[in-house]
């Protein structure tokens, strides 16, 4: 294989002003991150009075030590929850991601407790959703620490109702296929929420906490007329004792997560079953992901550079190097397993499209996943473009990344534009797993360009009609859509969407890129006893 030659120097003023502001960028992630730890943990007092743990105690004592967790969308819902940005809590109350459990690697779904009760925060739903697509998509059992208020109905959308319905399908799809679904309910799990638990193949109910029904009390006694305490309607003991809802009483949380992990350690699966290969690392420091990579997107870049950063020897076997070279295709290793990268140097021109199908398709055939690094400002326009088939070719690499037969993970590094982020097999082309760097831009094309275009359509319309343009109004509507468009392309704002599985630290990308292959390579290896209906409770 060759090495790639690095270009950069780390003392030079471009690399010092790119790493000094991507560090600023990671400390305002880390900043927004905090907030949620912050806000769950200010409730300990009151956790440790009743004689619970913080949700992220209870993580923490559930995972096994010194092993990976990769935490998903830990920013999900930021500036959607309060109109002043500086007082959003991002996590849309739930805190989730891919860890070990006694030896085997799960899904983790924590109600975040320590806020607001553990109701349910914008975009918390679609969170759940998209953490039990990525379990389905892994093969992975699914762990649910549940205490939850449950919907706030002051803030009640029949649509999130309607949508909610989903979580519930996804638990039963889970145990028909074959993938355990294990439930601490620590706390309140109530009214739809109730199925949370009720959904669940193995259930942990804890004396004196736990709380599952249809109706609590106060809906109970306005439906029915019927009086009766939380601990009669739906109790630890109740349910383990007369109800046969819980499978385990536990005395504490404490306990609780102890029977959860013997559950896992005695459940037969593969657990963390030793895929290791030799691997040299790259010949040069990941610390410098932050200097090389520009944090203005219209700044050029040679995605060789991080390339060489990310995969081992910095060993990269480039494809069709001098056909479409502004698109990057190429193979190389990570911690010995093989990986296809696709990437880019600017647009895509016809050639660096038809090269990418075609490498795409060879991957498929070979069986080697791709990483996709998102750094383009989308398809090349213009009539050279149109004439070179720019539609056709593009439109071959879209059908080549949709009908892909081999695991594909995407990195948002720099510019994800146009029709370029689906190319570059964006979000809503279903990768395995999504993850941007903080300087990363998403949108359909930048801000200065859609002002452009808009004022043309405005100065075309006016010319047509024989009219002046008004050149204040025009200036006013071109600042209204930069404005509108460059608040909408930031990191910070797509993640908060679940547009991404969350923002990541450009030097951990080499680590979590060896995670997720080996939980993908772990799901197609893997076949789980499937059944026709999920497992029924007595």
């Amino acid at each position: 294989m060759a090495k790639i030659e690095t270009r950069v120097s780390n003392s030079s003023d471009g690399y010092v002003s790119n790493r000094d502001g991507m560090l600023g960028l990671l400390e305002q992630i880390k900043e927004v991150s905090a907030r949620a730890r912050i806000a769950s943990d200010s409730a300990r007092e009151r956790f440790e009075k009743r004689g619970q743990l913080v949700p992220r105690d209870r993580l923490a004592l559930l995972l096994d030590p010194d092993t990976p967790f990769i935490e998903l969308s830990a920013l999900a819902g930021y500036g959607l929850d309060h109109p002043d940005p500086a007082r959003s809590v991002p996590g849309g109350g739930v805190i989730a991601g891919i860890g070990y459990v006694s030896g085997v690697r799960c899904m983790v779904n924590a109600s975040d407790s320590g806020i607001a009760a553990g109701a349910l925060q914008p975009m918390g739903l679609d969170k759940q959703l998209r953490v039990q697509e990525i379990a389905l998509e892994n093969k992975l059992p699914y762990i649910q620490l549940v205490e939850s208020a449950g919907a706030n109905l002051m803030a009640y959308k029949v649509e999130d109702f309607v949508r909610g319905g989903s979580l519930f399908r996804n638990l039963a799809r889970f145990s028909a296929a074959g993938l355990p679904v294990v439930t601490i309910t620590h706390g309140s799990s109530t009214a739809g929420g109730a199925y949370q638990t009720g959904l669940s193949d193995h259930i942990i109910m804890v004396r004196g906490r736990t709380r599952a029904f249809l109706a609590g009390p106060p809906l109970l006694k306005a439906a029915t007329g019927e009086v009766a305490t939380e601990e009669d309607l739906g109790g630890a003991e109740m349910h383990t004792g007369i109800s046969g809802l819980g499978d385990y009483l536990a005395e504490d949380d404490a306990h609780a997560i102890g029977l959860a992990r013997d559950v896992m350690a005695n459940i037969d699966w593969d657990g963390m079953k030793v895929d290791a290969r030799d691997y040299a690392p790259p010949a040069y420091d990941t610390e410098e992901l932050l200097g090389v990579m520009p944090l203005d997107h219209s700044q050029p870049v040679d995605m060789h550079e991080i390339i060489a950063r990310l995969v081992d020897g910095s060993d990269f076997i480039d494809f069709g190097e001098r056909y479409g070279s502004a698109t990057i295709c190429g193979t190389a290793k990570i911690k010995g397993w093989p990986i296809g990268i696709v990437t880019n140097n600017g647009p895509i021109d016809p050639a660096g499209a038809a090269k990418a199908t075609h490498f795409i398709q060879a991957c498929c055939q070979a069986g080697t996943p791709i990483l996709y690094l998102n750094n383009t400002t989308g398809f090349m326009v213009g009539r050279i473009y149109e004439e070179a088939g720019i539609i056709k070719h593009g439109s071959k690499m879209i059908q080549a990344v949709t009908n892909a037969t081999v695991p594909q993970f995407t990195i948002y590094c720099g510019a994800s534009f146009g029709a370029g982020n689906y190319g570059m097999c964006g979000r809503g082309f279903n990768p395995r797993f999504c993850f941007s760097w903080p300087n990363s831009k998403t949108a359909v094309m930048g801000g200065e360009q859609a002002a452009g275009t808009m004022a043309i359509v405005q100065e075309a319309r006016a010319a047509r009609k024989g009219e002046t343009v008004d050149q204040e109004a025009l200036n006013a509507l071109k600042t209204k859509i930069i404005t509108n468009f460059n608040s909408q392309m930031s990191a910070l704002h797509t993640s908060a969407r679940i547009l991404d599985d969350g923002i990541i630290d450009p030097r951990q990308t080499r680590e979590i890129l060896a995670e997720v292959m080996q939980i993908s390579r772990a799901a197609e290896g893997r076949t789980p006893n499937k059944m026709q209906f999920a497992v029924a409770r007595p």
